[in-house]
């Protein structure tokens, strides 16, 4: 028997934005941007104290849109950190007011290597990383390798640095397909990606899956177990299944879904992490300088990674909201046709 695609309430089951609690099955909201559903959406819950720092994100937001790339991180970060605030009440999550997070700069040269970034152990940032299912740890990286790690400005930084290595793989038509009872998770590579090559360049419990139809499949090693008459528990297990999948599987938020693999191997500038936590500690850094040392910051927009910063600053606000709507909903979020064509 050959494998068939598993059906969910009426649609192919594939990935999903929310790494926790996704909805699956309901049907993708339409919306220029997430702020009046979400506001709605914890008003509706009464979540009161969560809709405050919603709100108080949102005028940061705002802000951030309004002022100069050597300010606007300082307000950018504030609006990442009161989403988070949201979020983390809104599931219940438990925090202590500290921001989990600190930077600091080693020699003189200015350099993106040079800007380090402590995730601490307890704190707002560490309680983000708990509920993404990642290890809350003292531990410190590089701003540099941060940037490096984010998918929606992945092209930049490699235009920026052309000896690094390409970390993220497009991947298209991701579903979850069986045979029996046995289902994994499987997607398409195209173009100058779809080889074996590719294959090499995955992360490990990665293969070639088998086609009929010409088409370059890779699929994921491990299996989950589907029963089409027990679907309540079924579901159960690709939630299980699909939070370790989302820790491979990231996307870009926009008018179209755009799913990444990220990379395999042993570069030592691989960050285990979600991009949510990573874009808070990389914010954090940048609005630590724009608030105590602004003329360093300045000199970072001096440098061959000014367009790089500049990148990050304009989009990784639309990105983490999106991300966070997400995760407090389990919804799905995209733009109608009517703003992509603004």
């Amino acid at each position: 028997m050959a494998f068939v695609d598993i059906s969910y309430k009426g649609s192919p089951l594939t990935v999903h934005k929310a790494v926790t609690s996704p909805r699956f099955g309901d049907k993708t909201v339409l919306v220029t941007d997430t702020w009046d559903y979400v506001d709605l959406w914890l008003r509706r819950s009464h979540q009161s104290e969560a809709r405050f720092y919603w709100q108080q994100s949102r005028s940061f937001y705002a802000a951030t849109k309004e002022l100069p790339r050597t300010a606007a991180p300082l307000t950018a970060y504030y609006c990442f950190l009161n989403a988070v605030k949201a979020m983390l009440i809104a599931k219940g999550v438990a925090f202590n007011d500290q921001h989990g997070v600190s930077g600091y700069t080693i020699k003189d040269r200015t350099s993106l290597s040079n800007e380090k970034v402590r995730f601490k152990g307890g704190g707002i940032l560490p309680a983000l990383a708990t509920c993404l299912g990642e290890p809350a740890i003292a531990v410190d990286y590089s701003l540099g390798d941060l940037l490096y790690n984010l998918p929606y400005i992945h092209r930049a930084y490699d235009l920026t640095f052309e000896s690094s290595i390409e970390l993220f793989i497009p991947v298209t038509n991701p579903k979850v397909v069986r045979r029996d009872k046995e289902a994994w998770f499987t997607a398409e590579l195209s173009g100058k990606y779809a080889t074996e090559k590719t294959i090499l360049k995955l992360p490990a419990g990665y293969e070639r899956s088998p086609s009929d139809d010409g088409r370059f499949l890779i699929r994921r090693k491990k299996r989950f177990k589907w029963e089409p008459q027990k679907r309540t528990a079924s579901i159960a297990r690709y939630c299980t299944y699909h939070q370790s999948l989302r820790a491979q599987i990231h996307y870009i938020c926009g008018p179209q879904r755009l799913w990444y693999i990220k990379r395999g191997g042993n570069i030592p500038a691989i960050i285990a992490r979600s991009p949510m936590t990573i874009a808070f500690a990389a914010m954090h850094r940048l609005s630590e300088m724009s608030r105590y040392n602004p003329d360093r910051l300045a000199r970072h927009f001096e440098c061959q990674h000014n367009w790089l910063l500049s990148e990050f600053i304009e989009t990784a606000p639309m990105q983490f909201i999106d991300e966070i709507s997400s995760e407090m909903t389990g919804r799905e979020f995209m733009q109608p046709g009517r703003a992509s064509r603004r």
